[in-house]
């Protein structure tokens, strides 16, 4: 699958933003409850940065519904999509900036950091949503994880968030067959 590379470093971040959430990290824990963490997050995103309680809050505020988009049908995906350009009142231009090329933002670099996310991810989504590959936005098989993952691959068949999650649910077959 190949989307535009701002779709798929914008969808990438998605993935590692949600997957700070508890039951989705690799650690089981909530990553995202101090500044620190939330600074080690965007150590590549540009733009303001207030580093303060209040953005924390609205980002994992965003991190629980860019989780909860994810997993929407692809209709439910458009209204959802669609509500969240609209509330930052979205308007697409072209920029460059820290040596990308051409790309679209919708946000001024001084907009609220959550705002900027959200209207980002909503972009990289609508070129999901177009392109009809709602599909290849996953949540791991493994039973005791939650990870998102973005299906990448040429045939769409990856199961899991990470190979560690693979692993493990391959391991506990393979020891199920063996007492058998």
């Amino acid at each position: 699958m190949l989307f535009a590379p701002d779709t798929e470093e914008a969808l990438h971040f998605v993935v590692d933003l949600a997957n700070t959430a508890e039951g989705a990290s690799r650690s089981g824990a909530d990553e995202l409850t101090t500044l620190t963490e939330l600074d080690a997050l965007l150590v590549a995103y540009s733009g303001r940065k207030d580093r303060d309680q209040a953005e924390l809050d609205a980002v994992r505020e965003t991190r629980n519904l860019l989780r909860e988009v994810w997993t929407l049908d692809r209709d439910d995906a458009v209204e959802a999509v669609n509500r969240m350009l609209r509330e930052a009142h979205a308007v697409p231009y072209l920029t460059r900036h820290d040596g990308s090329d051409w790309h679209i933002h919708a946000t001024e670099p001084d907009a609220p950091l959550a705002e900027r996310i959200r209207v980002e991810a909503a972009m990289a989504l609508i070129d999901v949503i177009r392109m009809d590959e709602t599909g290849r936005l996953r949540v791991c098989d493994a039973d005791d994880c939650a990870g998102l993952f973005i299906d990448l691959s040429r045939n769409g068949s990856k199961r899991f968030c990470s190979v560690r999650c693979g692993n493990r649910v391959n391991m506990t077959a393979f020891r199920a067959r063996q007492k058998q």
